[in-house]
C-alpha cells in the first residue's frame, strides 16, 4: 500500500526533496506554521555575534582614528616599554610552559617511576591556584623582608648578592610557568598516552634510540596537541591583569587600567586597547596557520597498557622533578595561605568577607545562568540550522575568550556610555527630567561582559553534549508533535544536564578569579574576593589577601574535582 509523504518527501526516504513550487525540502524542515519561530532561531548567534562584535569593533575603530596627542604621549612615555615587557614575558612564558607541561606529560603518560599514578592527577592541581595568588605568595616568601631571605641572613650573613632578585621579569615569568603549565600538560598527556611506547617502537625499529625516537617521532606526532595547549597559556599571560600588578611589572593590560583610572583618560585606555587586541588576533591567526600545516596521525588508545620502566637515578630523578614542581606551584602557596589565613583570621574576619563572599557568589550565579542560557540557545539554534552563516556567528561569538577583560572592560563601557548619554537626552527632551546613569555602574555591565568573557567556557560542553544527541531522537520527537521550544524543554534539557553542569562549574569558577573586569566595571562598592585580593596585595598587606585567596582556591577545585571523576569513567 502506497503512503503519501508529506511536505513533499518520498515515503520511507530521507532524502531532500522539493515542493510544488519549488522549495527545498529536508528531512529536519518543519511546517509552515513554524516558519517565523524557525527564523527566531536563526537570529539567535547572529543577535549573539553582534553583541560581542559591539566592544571588539568599539576597540578596533580606536585604532583607526587615532588622537595624534594620544598616540604621541603613549609613544613617548609608555609604549615602547610595553611593548618590550610583553615581549619578553609572553616569549619566556611561552618557552617556560612548553618544556615544563611536555616533559612532565611525556613521563606520566610513558614512562613508569614512583609516584606515577598520583602525579598523573595532581599535576592539575595548579589549575585551582589563580595565577595573581601565586604571585603574591611568591612576593611574601621570597622578597627581601619574606621568611625565606630573612632565615639566609641569619645564616649566612646580611650580604645575599646570590639570592635572585623576586620582583624581576624572571620571577614573573617563573610564576606565570607554574600557574599556565597545566594547559600543555593537559593536552599534550592526552596525546602521548594515544601514542604510548608504540611510537618508540617504531623508531628503534628504524635504527633510533629513545632519545632521538621522542623527538623524531613522538613529539612531532603530539605537535597539534603542544600547540593547542601553548597557544591557551599565551592568551591568558596576554589577558593576565593581577600577577604583573602584583609584581608591579608594565603590559599592556596594567596600562589600560593606569590610563583609565589613573590618567582618566578613556581615549588612551582605548587606543592601548586596541592595540593589544591586534597582537591576540595576530597571535590566533599564526597558531591557525601552524595548524592548518600539521598532518599527524593516531595510534589506538590500546597502548597505553605500555610503559616503560624506569631504574635507578633516572625514575627517583623523575620522581623528584614532579615534586618539586607540585611543591611550588601548588603546595606551598597553599601551605602559606593557610598560615597566613590562621594569623589574620581572628582579627580580621568579619561583616566585609561576608559580603565579599556574597557579591561573588551573586554575580557568579547571574553570570552561569546568563551565560549558559545564551549558549544553550546557541547550541540548539546551530542544530536546527547548521548553514554557514550559523558556524560563522557561532565562531564569532565565542572570539571573546580570546580577549583580554581590560580590552573587554574598555569596548563594552564606551558604547554603554554613549546609550546612557542618549538615553539622558531624550528623557530630558521628552520627559523634562534627569535620569542620570541607567546603565553604567550597574550589575548588567558586569555581565554582559563576563557572558561575552567566558561565553566559549560554556558552549564548548554543552555543545559536545549535544553532539551525542543522535538525530534519530530528534525525528521521533518531531513524530510526536514536539518541535521548537517544546523539543529543547522536553526531550534535549534532560539529556544535555551533564553538559550544561560541566558549564555552569567553569563558568562559577572563572567569574569568581576574574579581576580585570570586576575591578574595572563594577558599581561602587560593589567588592568582590577578587577585588579584595587586588587592594590588599596593592599595599603590601600579603596576609590580609590570604583569606580571600582561600576562598577562591576552594571554588577552585570545584571543577577540577568533576573533571577527574568525569575523566575516570
Amino acid at each position: 500500500m502506497e503512503v503519501e509523504a508529506p511536505n513533499g518527501m518520498e515515503a520511507g526516504t530521507g532524502t531532500e526533496t522539493t515542493d510544488s513550487q519549488g522549495t527545498r525540502k529536508g528531512f529536519f524542515s518543519f511546517p509552515t506554521s513554524n516558519h517565523h519561530a524557525s527564523h527566531g532561531w536563526r537570529l539567535i548567534p547572529l543577535l549573539v555575534a553582534a553583541l560581542v562584535l559591539i566592544p571588539v569593533g568599539t576597540v578596533v575603530s580606536s585604532l583607526f582614528t587615532p588622537t595624534g596627542e594620544v598616540w604621541q604621549h603613549l609613544a613617548e612615555t609608555i609604549l615602547p616599554d610595553l611593548l618590550v615587557n610583553t615581549f619578553w614575558l609572553a616569549l619566556g612564558v611561552l618557552v617556560g610552559v612548553t618544556l615544563l607541561g611536555v616533559s612532565l606529560a611525556w613521563f606520566t603518560a610513558v614512562c613508569e617511576f614512583p609516584g606515577r599514578r598520583f602525579f598523573s592527577w595532581a599535576l592539575l592541581l595548579p589549575f585551582a591556584m589563580p595565577a595573581y595568588v601565586t604571585a603574591f605568595v611568591a612576593l611574601g616568601l621570597f622578597d627581601y623582608i619574606g621568611p625565606v631571605q630573612t632565615a639566609l641572613r641569619e645564616w649566612f650573613g646580611p650580604d645575599l648578592f646570590w639570592f635572585p632578585n623576586v620582583r624581576s621579569r624572571t620571577g614573573v615569568i617563573i610564576v606565570m610557568i607554574l600557574a599556565f603549565y597545566p594547559y600543555v600538560y593537559l593536552l599534550a598527556r592526552n596525546a602521548f598516552l594515544t601514542q604510548g611506547k608504540r611510537s618508540l617502537e617504531a623508531a628503534q625499529s628504524l635504527g633510533l634510540g629513545r632519545t632521538q625516537g621522542f623527538f623524531k617521532v613522538a613529539l612531532p606526532m603530539a605537535r597539534p596537541w603542544i600547540a593547542g595547549g601553548a597557544m591557551l597559556a599565551l592568551m591568558e599571560t596576554l589577558a593576565d591583569f593581577g600577577t604583573v600588578a602584583v609584581f608591579n611589572y608594565d603590559t599592556f593590560t596594567t596600562a589600560i587600567y593606569k590610563a583609565w583610572f589613573a590618567m582618566f583618560s578613556l581615549p588612551a585606555a582605548s587606543q592601548l586597547a586596541s592595540l593589544l587586541i591586534v597582537i591576540v588576533f595576530a597571535m590566533i591567526i599564526l597558531e591557525q596557520q601552524f595548524r592548518s600545516q600539521m598532518r599527524y596521525a593516531e595510534i589506538r588508545q590500546s597502548a597505553r597498557a605500555h610503559l616503560i620502566t624506569l631504574s635507578g637515578w633516572q625514575k627517583w630523578g623523575v620522581t623528584g622533578f614532579a615534586s618539586a614542581t607540585l611543591f611550588l606551584a601548588f603546595l606551598l602557596p597553599v601551605a602559606q595561605l593557610a598560615v597566613w589565613t590562621t594569623h589574620v583570621f581572628a582579627r580580621d574576619f568579619d561583616q566585609r568577607y561576608l559580603e565579599f563572599l556574597w557579591h561573588s557568589l551573586l554575580l557568579s550565579g547571574f553570570a552561569v545562568l546568563l551565560t549558559c542560557s545564551v549558549a544553550l540557545l546557541m547550541v540548539y539554534a546551530a542544530r536546527r540550522h547548521p548553514s554557514r552563516a550559523t558556524r560563522a556567528a557561532v565562531r564569532i561569538s565565542t572570539l571573546g575568550y580570546a580577549l583580554p577583560g581590560t580590552v573587554l572592560a574598555v569596548g563594552i563601557f564606551i558604547p554603554i556610555a554613549w546609550l546612557d548619554n542618549q538615553l539622558s537626552e531624550m528623557a530630558m527632551q521628552l520627559f523634562h527630567m534627569e535620569t542620570g546613569l541607567l546603565i553604567q555602574g550597574t550589575l548588567a555591565t558586569m555581565l554582559i561582559a563576563y557572558m561575552t568573557r567566558f561565553l566559549a567556557v560554556s558552549y564548548s560542553p554543552i555543545d559536545s553534549a549535544m553532539q551525542r544527541i543522535t538525530s534519530s531522537i530528534d525525528e521521533a520527537a518531531m513524530g510526536l508533535g514536539l518541535s521548537g521550544w517544546s523539543m529543547l524543554r522536553r526531550i534535549h534539557l534532560p539529556m544535555l544536564r551533564s553538559g550544561i553542569f560541566t558549564a555552569a562549574t567553569l563558568v562559577f569558577v572563572d567569574v569568581m578569579k576574574e579581576m580585570p573586569i570586576t575591578l574595572m566595571t563594577r558599581p561602587f562598592g560593589w567588592d568582590t574576593l577578587a577585588v579584595r585580593i587586588f587592594e590588599m596585595t596593592s599595599e603590601g598587606e600579603w596576609e590580609q589577601a590570604a583569606l580571600p585567596a582561600v576562598a577562591l582556591v576552594l571554588a577552585g577545585l570545584l571543577p577540577l574535582i568533576f573533571f577527574m571523576r568525569q575523566s575516570e569513567k
